[in-house]
This record gives C-alpha cells, sequence and structure tokens, in this order.
C-alpha cells in the first residue's frame, strides 16, 4: 500500500521532503492522476499530492497573467479566463481518454509534461508561456524562478528546464503563465483523401503562407473514417478569418480544398486531434509521440510499416502519433526506424511490463546523458523524487 502525503502549503511540502530525504525515502509526485501510465513505472512507496495546493494566487487581466497552485485544475482556470475573453496559448491536452484515468488535469502536471496541443505551431509550447515558478526541490528548499512579467527574466532558464522535466527535479507547487485573447472565431479547411506525403506538402504550403494558421494536422485513413483528411484552422476576427479561408482555399485548390467548417464543428475536431481520442482504443495497443521534421514525417511512418496499427499528424506533420502492437520488436522497429531521420519517440502508453523493459523516453547519447544526472543531482542529490521515472537510474 502506498502511503500519500498530502501538504496544504509549499511550507508543509517543504517539510515532508526534508523528513522523507532524512529517511532516505523516495517520493512519487501525484497531481490529478490523469497521466499515471507515463513514463517508468514508479516503485517509490510513498508518493505526494499536491490536491490540497490548490486556488489562483493572482489574476491580471489587464496585464494577461494568471498564477495558480500546483493542484489547481486546468478546467477551472480556462473557464475563469474565458470570463474575460482569455486563454491559455497552447491548447493543453487532456490525457484521460488515452489512460481512462478519472481526475482532473492540473496546472502542475501541465507544467511537469510541457503538455502542449496543436496551437504549439503559432502559439508555442507551454514552455514559452510558462513564466515565473515556484518548486521545493529534493533539499525540502523553496525555490523561486521568474516574475509575473516577461521582462523579469531573473531565474527563466531554470523555469523552462523545469518545464518537461516530468517531476524529476523537483515539486511545482504554484506557475504563472502569459496568457492571450480567445479569438472570435475560427473556422477550418478541410481536404479529403490525400495521402500522407500530399497532405504534409499541403499543411507546409498553408503553414508558409501568410495567413497565420493555427492548426495544421492529417488525419490517416480508419479511425472512424474511410478516407484520409486534412485540417488547418483559421482563428481571429470574423472579417479575417473570412478572408484568410477565402484566401487558403484558392492556395490549396491544386489539393482539393473546397470548403470549411465553422466554429462548433472545428473546435470538436481540435479537441480530437489534441487530445488523441483516435487512438484511445484498442487498449491493449501501445500508443507513441514521435517528434521530427515533417518532411521526413511520411518516410518514418512508412519505415514502421506494418508494425503502425493506425497513426496521424499534427503539427504541420511534425508530431506523428502512432499506435503498434505493445511488444518490445515494435518499439525496436520505431527506433530504428526515426534513427537515420532524427527526431525524439516517446512511448506515451503501454502495459507496464514494457514500460520497465524499454526506453520509455527518447535515449540520450553518452554527454547528454551525464549533463541530465548532474542537473538531476543538483536539484535532487538523493533522488527523492520521481527516480527513474524518466531514465533508469536518473
Amino acid at each position: 500500500m502506498v502511503e500519500t502525503l498530502n501538504p496544504a502549503s509549499e511550507a508543509e511540502a517543504a517539510q515532508l521532503v526534508l523528513e522523507a530525504r532524512a529517511k532516505g525515502r523516495k517520493l512519487d509526485i501525484v497531481g490529478g492522476g490523469t497521466r499515471a501510465g507515463l513514463g517508468r513505472p514508479s516503485h517509490a512507496d510513498t508518493a505526494i499530492s499536491t490536491a490540497k495546493m490548490a486556488g489562483i494566487a493572482f489574476y491580471e487581466p489587464a496585464e494577461m497573467v494568471i498564477c495558480a497552485e500546483a493542484g489547481t485544475p486546468v478546467r477551472e482556470i480556462e473557464a475563469l479566463i474565458a470570463q474575460r475573453g482569455q486563454m491559455l496559448p497552447f491548447e493543453p491536452m487532456d490525457h484521460r481518454g488515452l489512460y481512462g484515468t478519472p481526475g482532473e488535469p492540473t496546472i502542475g502536471g501541465l507544467v511537469a509534461g510541457n503538455i502542449s496541443g496543436p496551437r504549439r505551431i503559432s502559439a508555442g509550447a507551454a514552455r514559452d508561456a510558462l513564466i515565473g515558478l515556484r518548486l521545493v526541490n529534493g533539499r525540502g528548499e523553496i525555490i523561486k524562478n521568474g516574475g509575473r512579467v516577461m521582462k523579469n527574466v531573473t531565474g527563466l532558464d531554470l523555469v523552462k528546464l523545469n518545464c518537461g522535466a516530468q517531476g524529476t527535479l523537483g515539486l511545482v507547487t504554484q506557475a504563472t503563465f502569459k496568457l492571450l485573447p480567445k479569438p472570435e472565431c475560427a473556422a477550418s479547411i478541410v481536404i479529403r483523401r490525400l495521402d500522407d506525403k500530399r497532405a504534409i506538402e499541403a499543411l507546409s504550403i498553408a503553414l508558409g503562407s501568410p495567413f497565420s494558421v493555427s492548426g495544421a494536422a492529417h488525419i490517416s485513413a480508419g479511425m472512424g473514417r474511410e478516407f484520409p483528411r486534412t485540417f488547418l484552422r483559421i482563428e481571429g476576427f470574423r472579417a479575417s478569418v473570412d478572408y484568410r479561408i477565402a484566401s487558403l482555399l484558392a492556395l490549396l485548390e491544386p489539393f482539393g480544398a473546397k470548403h470549411a467548417l465553422e466554429d462548433e464543428y472545428s473546435e470538436r475536431i481540435w479537441r480530437a486531434i489534441g487530445d488523441a481520442t483516435f487512438l484511445t482504443t484498442p487498449e491493449e495497443l501501445a500508443i507513441w509521440r514521435v517528434s521530427l521534421a515533417p518532411s521526413k514525417a511520411a518516410d518514418f511512418v512508412a519505415r514502421v510499416g506494418a508494425h503502425a496499427q493506425a497513426h496521424f499528424y499534427d503539427w504541420g506533420g511534425g508530431l506523428v502519433w502512432l499506435s503498434s502492437e505493445a511488444t518490445p520488436d515494435a518499439a525496436a522497429t520505431i527506433r530504428a526506424a526515426l534513427a537515420p531521420l532524427g527526431g525524439h519517440a516517446t512511448l506515451v502508453r503501454a502495459p507496464q511490463e514494457l514500460r520497465e523493459t524499454i526506453d520509455v523516453f527518447e535515449p540520450l547519447s553518452a554527454p547528454l546523458m551525464q549533463i541530465t544526472k548532474g542537473v538531476k543531482t543538483s536539484f535532487d542529490p538523493d533522488g527523492v523524487f520521481n527516480a527513474g521515472r524518466m531514465y533508469a537510474g536518473v
């Protein structure tokens, strides 16, 4: 039975970490519990939860900045800022569909995973919007990084370093994000029946145009549809959206672009793309998230061959979501297919036995592994937090 510690404040969390370190205990960080299947399995006998550290620390709509405690549900933050016509720029993903987990995604978990959705190609990742961070390191020390505005860059590098570290460097207690105005409307161009290479060519042309595309994805055949579909999203003021949609339809006419979907359906399809709901079943399959150059994405999928059960592309082809058999052989094929092309592959979902025996995150070269171990040691010398979650022994 895993014991769970539930600090109600940052100071209490720091004290609990000090005590755990003194006793040689390892701590597994728990937020909303929605991404329990990501990373190498934890063998810690104690968990530390941010559930009681929730609430808005400050929200300044005029400055478009919000700061929240780590356990605050992302849903509550989005609801609050939507009242002022604002949004989190990076369109965070909800992993519950992939893992079949309950609970609520939290802002602390979002920071730990650098969770970014389809709008990343235009607005950047979560890491780019994160301007301030507070955390407790493995020594039980409270560290403050960044600030309330971009011009205050003190500690900003530590902000970026901890965003995406999967909780291996410390327990995030508070995060500050810059926001963006929520678009007045959105529309999505749909092109049917393009093969993967032709679709990525169309996406690349659109992204290289002056028409400010905020989403570019291609859904291959299957996954509930008999033919492939290519999507391009345009957001902004109505007059601007209408003009840019018309311009893109003309630009992409050689690819078969003929019509666009309006707000409600457009929003639903991009939520499905961002949450990768096309790949949620069958549950026994492994799911991979592969980042590489768009020009190489279709070649990568072709190299994987029959091991690819289903796949689709986001970020203009720069992100490939792929399902495969949950076997070491399939994993080896995927890594081998990616090696000559460059890029990074993360095993997002798989049974515990597979996650214990293969690299879940992209293997690091010897120099990068040495740097990674050095960073981990500087923040968490005794390996108190999420030990081995990303790489064995780190």
